[in-house]
């Protein structure tokens, strides 16, 4: 119970990385808000929890729907004592296909949607004392280029930036800011990672999919499950003194 009495927010939790942690904390004792631009999905997820959980509707792309969303989730828990930054979109095509369109959808929700929400709720603790706990979901895609990813790529490299500044820039109030590099993490989302791939380099359906497991170092894709220890980790007093850090959780992919 290394999580009793306090209270998390995590954006993008209704399925996959975001209801894993979900769940991986209540188990630890805290209660959370299961934000999601898919507000029935999220009503689903926090149903499956139980009455540790509640669901918020919360669209990152938009500064009043985070601020409704923050609202929501402290008249439901009291505070927010934890903030997952999680909601993402991955996108994929060569340099010279790039949109201005597609490029300003993904940085939209990666960076300014992490961004803004961070902002709210750490306004949020510092106004109420709360010596919380921030943790920005970045990517083995923000430590190097991939030739097809490169919007997607440049996006969780500045989340680790992000992550970087507001973890020196916060922790005078007590408020400690870090980040989880996760690898190639199987689940739904990968069907449309693997769409993207068919498509640019003439890769069979299910083909880049079962590359990308061959290829890491522990022998399989990473499961939403093996990001939640350290989930829990960083929102414990045990990583009290862990600050403006980007771990990486992902099979031995990248070491740094």
């Amino acid at each position: 119970m290394q999580l009793a009495g306090k209270s998390a927010l995590i954006t993008g939790a209704a399925r996959g990385i975001g209801l894993a942690f979900a769940k991986a904390y209540v188990a630890e004792g805290a209660r959370v808000a299961i934000a999601d631009i898919d507000l029935d999905r999220a009503k689903s997820a926090a149903a499956e929890i139980g009455q540790a959980a509640v669901a918020i509707q919360m669209d990152v792309t938009s500064q009043a729907s985070i601020d409704a969303g923050v609202a929501a989730t402290v008249d439901a828990l009291g505070q927010i004592d934890i903030l997952i930054n999680n909601a993402a979109l991955f996108s994929a095509a060569p340099i010279d296909e790039i949109t201005r369109e597609d490029y300003a959808r993904v940085f939209d929700v990666n960076v300014s949607g992490a961004l803004f929400t961070l902002q709210a709720v750490s306004r949020h603790m510092v106004e109420r004392g709360i010596r919380g706990c921030i943790i920005n979901m970045a990517s083995q895609a923000g430590r190097r280029g991939e030739s097809l990813v490169a919007v997607y790529c440049a996006s969780k490299a500045a989340v680790i930036s992000l992550t970087q500044s507001a973890g020196l820039n916060l922790i005078q109030y007590g408020i400690n800011v870090n980040a989880i590099a996760p690898g190639v993490v199987d689940g739904e989302h990968w069907d449309g990672v693997d769409a993207f791939f068919a498509k640019y380099e003439g890769k069979a359906p299910g083909q880049k999919k079962k590359e990308a497991g061959a290829a890491v170092p522990y022998g399989r894709m990473g499961r939403a499950e093996d990001l939640t220890g350290m989930a829990v980790f960083l929102a414990s007093n045990d990583a009290s003194y862990v600050v403006a850090q980007t771990y990486n959780v992902d099979g031995g992919n990248w070491m740094s």
